[in-house]
């Protein structure tokens, strides 16, 4: 049981990482404001609450899906 949780963990936190490396990605594109504000207004502009229940709602589904991809295949 302890394996499994620590295995939701890691992954869970991969995927969040992967969410807030793409929005940040994001604010530097050539629409992005990142280029004209700098590197400390991107990141408090990704870090809100909205995008931490984002992330950690695709995190969950996104371990759902592989779970059951796992024990299937």
């Amino acid at each position: 049981m302890k394996k499994n949780a620590l295995r939701a963990v890691v992954e869970m936190g991969f995927i969040v990482f992967l969410f807030y490396a793409n929005l940040l990605m994001g604010e530097f594109e050539r629409s992005g404001m990142g280029q004209k504000r700098g590197l400390a207004w991107a990141i408090e502009d990704v870090l809100t609450r909205a995008n931490f229940e984002i992330a950690m709602i695709a995190a969950f589904i996104g371990y759902v899906f592989f779970e059951f991809l796992r024990k299937r295949f």
